[in-house]
């Protein structure tokens, strides 16, 4: 399929899908190519984008609570001469009632209060900063880890539910040039109970009326909280994969182990590490898995996403429809319009056309309209060429929807999460002044 010889005319007023005809090359939209542009992409001394796999040597946060099965808490709690049953009233404390404050753990003995939540809950995020938006229905904090790391998720209220957005790592090694978590490299993995615990303090906001207008509890309505999580924050979480999944089961074991959250409504995505997507598949947990793709050829994609170099399109696609057909759970395909770079309307037939190929009913393609980072010339695809790209996917029998972009006026949108010079002197300054 040759883009240069293909004309789209634009889209007419009733939204029909129009007839592809042939056109000379000098009148073809360009093709922008990938390139880094306002910071120095990290490369191979062969001139490849460099891949950061394995997180580096540096010491992880001390063993939490949340790191633990219920059963290992107990056993730690008796280690410490305690009956086990303090194990569940630790845990209640924590994911239920959302505190490690010895003091409103009343429960306990007041003389083993101190002892246990020294050994049970070391010092995870401390929050540095917080920006609302959309009427307060758009939440970005920025935290602080032990170690002085700073990571960013981001919580919306949507109709119906409250998502939100988690960090797996600290930075990102999959140098995606479009990404800003990917322009700051890979500083660490964050433990299980870094994951979690972004969703224990979301809840305690929510709590607090910290996302608009608290629904009122009782009467058979249970008080709100987060119930949907997207791993769209920084890093590439099956890069993290052992610390990811632990986290994931704590989210959906029942109280008082877990956070007892429904697995369908947790969606972690990946930039396409085939071998680790079907792993993913063999958990046996009807969590939503969702691609980043963004580009249907290998030759845009190998400079887009890095990864590609590693795994091509056909076997990451390959290994995306092995985890529809093990778990039967529609995979979600994840795609950045850029304005000339991937928004052709041949790639639309194209991606179509490789979709459709390994089945009917199986994907869900949701087009996200690029976010910009700074210093970066790339913008989103225009109002027409969106709607044709999603119309020409819709004609083909793929089922695509436009996704609903949040956060851009506070840069917590998808690809803009990253602690900027800024974060970091108001992070020293902040653990300066405690």
């Amino acid at each position: 399929m040759d883009p240069n010889k293909l004309t789209h005319d634009a889209q007419p007023a009733e939204g029909r899908l129009i007839r592809t005809r042939p056109r000379s090359e000098g009148s073809a939209r360009p093709q922008v190519r990938p390139k880094a542009e306002g910071w120095k992409q990290l490369t191979t001394p062969d001139g490849r984008p460099t891949l950061q796999f394995a997180s580096p040597r540096v010491q992880q946060p001390a063993t939490h609570l949340a790191d633990l099965s219920l059963a290992e808490r107990e056993a730690k709690v008796a280690e410490m001469g305690l009956p086990k049953f303090r194990a569940r009233q630790l845990s209640k404390h924590y994911f239920e009632h959302r505190t490690t404050d010895p003091e409103q753990m009343t429960d306990l003995p007041k003389e083993h209060r101190e002892r246990l939540a020294e050994a049970f809950f070391p010092p995870l995020l401390t929050e540095v900063k917080r920006l609302v938006t959309d009427d307060g229905a758009t939440v970005k904090f920025l935290w602080r880890l032990f170690d002085g790391a700073l990571v960013e998720s981001v919580l919306m209220r949507y109709p119906g539910r409250i998502t939100l957005c988690v960090s797996s790592q600290c930075g990102c090694g999959m140098n995606c040039p479009f990404c800003a978590t990917g322009q700051a490299g890979l500083t660490r993995n964050m433990s299980t109970a870094e994951i979690l615990d972004q969703i224990v303090q979301a809840n305690r906001v929510i709590a607090e009326g910290g996302l608009g207008r608290v629904r009122a509890s009782g009467n058979g309505a249970e008080p709100e909280r987060v119930n949907n999580i997207v791993f769209m924050g920084m890093g590439e979480p099956l890069a993290n994969y052992k610390r990811v999944m632990n986290a994931v089961h704590r989210m959906i074991a029942p109280a008082p182990e877990g956070l007892g959250m429904s697995a369908r409504g947790i969606t972690v995505s990946t930039v396409g590490l085939a071998p680790a997507i079907r792993k993913l598949a063999d958990e046996n947990i009807p969590i939503t898995f969702a691609l980043s793709l963004h580009a249907p050829d290998d030759q845009l994609r190998d400079d887009l996403i890095p990864v590609n170099s590693r795994w091509k399109v056909e076997e990451v696609l390959d290994a995306a429809y092995h985890y529809y057909e093990r778990t039967g759970r529609r995979v979600s395909i994840e795609y950045a319009l850029i304005k000339d770079m991937n928004d052709h309307a041949w790639r639309a037939d194209l991606l179509a056309e490789k979709l459709n190929a390994r089945g009917r009913g199986w994907v869900h393609v949701n087009p996200i309209p690029l976010n910009p980072t700074p210093g970066s010339i790339w913008t989103s695809s225009t109002r027409e060429v969106t709607r044709e790209f999603v119309d020409r996917l819709n004609a083909a029998g793929i089922p695509t929807t436009l996704r609903d972009t949040r956060g851009k006026e506070i840069d917590g949108a998808c690809g803009q999460l990253v602690a900027t010079e800024q974060d970091r002197a108001e992070a020293e300054a902040f653990a300066a002044a405690r």
